[in-house]
């Protein structure tokens, strides 16, 4: 039996999924911020039972319901027989007497055995979202996940028992049931962050961090950069004195807003654990360690037990070029497939290179030995034959600029096959006229005059996940024209309307 998690990243949240595993029913989190469409689309392909869900949530002080979008999700799904509320906002919400059970109700069930389970059978289905097609939902046994995350914890952040873990995320990512079971199972705590992470100030993260003595505090690149625009504003109040590791996932770093975490957040004395996998691997594939030197941005390498590996198009491992991020044999925690979809599975991942799954990352290793994750490989930009990630013309785009956050993406040229467009949100008080020009310089400065953006747009702010992964493929279809695809992770929709009001237009 399926069961739909549905909830802000409250303690309930980790009890149901902890429940889920004792029961031996297969858990479905599910993003706090998504609509009804997207919710039933995933209980609709999980056959889910169940669904645990809120009255409604806390953002920016103000409450947002979300019972009544379970509702709506409800609506149409015959299998769906039951609907859990956990209050949270505490505002009345209408109940289904033949439906809905508060979750106080189910405080005093009686206790039950704790399920045998073979190692292969199914404890979580991720969905993860592209910009076409429906969201793939990954399939995580009992014995792969959970202990992939406590390896994980334990030899790429070093969690040691008693510890407290804080990552700045959502239980419909991977990283959510990855801090509850990574962090359970070294005995540690693992610390929820649940609203805006700049509300009501930037420095709020700080300050519950330093509250709850966190000692492992996990950022994103994107989510340290929108809090770097914010000057003196964000520096902490006090330094955070029980705080050993900082973590980092979800984007490419640029070594600003690297050294910014670093000595800013850390005051020069914490290492900033860098960490890469996804939702389909279970975990991490590369991270960074306690005993190598590290540059920004940079891995050490491939977490104990993966078999990663940089491979050129001929498929050859290569050092100091960039390539595709792959891994060679199988490992503890990688999905087991895709729920109702094993070709497609086949497709994705393993179709390139005999016995050779392809992640979709884009890597160097360079001579030193240190590995870099270079963004989607799907995302990258191709001009005039020349190849470039769109992490390097962002970092160019920031790099001595008044650029708080930037975007790239290729556009169709007939001459050169794709150039190059630039979506940047200003810092605060900066000149927005000479951005632009400056932007435009910097990148040719930078990596050579063939890749100087044909548009450097500002726009308020870029379309991301609530996690803080900047939408590309979202930005560059809408701006096209074209379907955007799937939007239903997307934490801001009207994120959309300036790009969509300028329709392409090159450079003025």
């Amino acid at each position: 039996m399926a069961v739909g998690l549905y909830l802000p990243l409250v303690i309930e949240n980790a009890v149901a999924l902890l429940a889920c595993t004792k029961l031996g029913a297969v858990a479905v989190p599910l993003f706090s911020g998504f609509g009804a469409d997207a919710i039933r689309q995933r209980l609709a392909d999980a056959d889910a039972r169940v669904l645990i869900t809120a009255d409604g949530a806390i953002r920016r002080g103000r409450t947002v319901l979300m019972k009544p979008v379970a509702d709506q999700a409800a609506d149409g799904l015959p299998h769906l027989a039951r609907l859990v509320v956990v209050p949270c906002a505490g505002v009345e919400v209408p109940m289904d007497d033949g439906r809905d059970l508060t979750w106080d109700a189910l405080a005093g069930s009686p206790r039950v055995p704790t399920e045998a389970m073979r190692t292969d059978e199914p404890l979580l289905l991720l969905y993860t979202s592209g910009t076409t097609g429906r969201p793939k939902g990954t399939v995580h046994g009992h014995a792969g996940l959970p202990i992939k995350s406590a390896q994980d914890w334990a030899l790429g952040m070093d969690v040691r028992p008693g510890e407290r873990v804080m990552w700045v995320t959502d239980m419909g990512w991977v990283m959510g049931p990855l801090l509850v079971f990574g962090s359970l199972m070294l005995g540690g705590t693992a610390v929820f962050y649940d609203g805006a992470p700049d509300y009501p100030d930037p420095r709020r993260i700080w300050a519950v961090a330093g509250r709850h003595g966190v000692t492992h505090l996990g950022v994103s690149p994107t989510l340290t950069r929108v809090l770097m625009a914010s000057g003196a504003e964000a520096v902490p109040a006090e330094p955070l004195s029980g705080l050993r590791v900082l973590a980092s996932t979800g984007e490419p770093w640029t070594p600003e807003a690297w050294t910014w975490l670093f000595e800013v957040v850390g005051r020069g004395q914490v290492p900033i654990m860098n960490y890469s996998g996804g939702t389909e691997c279970g975990g991490g594939l590369v991270s960074g360690n306690f005993l190598t030197p590290s540059t920004p941005g940079s891995f050490a390498g491939p977490i104990p037990g993966i078999d990663a590996a940089v491979f050129d198009e001929q498929g050859r491992p290569v050092r100091g070029q960039v390539g595709e991020l792959v891994v060679r044999r199988p490992y503890l925690g990688m999905t087991m497939g895709l729920w109702k979809d094993p070709e497609r599975y086949l497709e994705t991942y393993w179709s390139r290179w005999p016995d050779v799954w392809v992640h979709g990352d884009w890597a160097m290793v360079d001579e030193a030995g240190l590995w870099y994750i270079l963004g989607r490989s799907d995302d990258t930009i191709k001009v005039a034959g020349k190849r470039v990630g769109p992490a390097e013309v962002e970092a160019a785009a920031l790099d001595g600029t008044n650029v708080a956050e930037a975007a790239a993406v290729g556009i169709p040229d007939p001459l050169k096959g794709q150039s190059v467009v630039v979506f940047v949100v200003a810092r605060p008080g900066a000149d927005a006229a000479l951005i632009p020009s400056a932007v435009s310089r910097r990148i040719a400065g930078s990596l050579g005059k063939p890749f100087k953006p044909a548009a450097v747009h500002l726009v308020p702010r870029l379309p991301k996940t609530r996690n803080g992964k900047i939408l590309r493929r979202v930005i560059r279809n809408v701006f096209l024209g074209d379907p955007p695809g799937d939007l239903s992770s997307i934490d801001d929709m009207g994120s959309l309307d300036p790009i969509r009001a300028l329709g392409g237009r090159p450079a003025p």
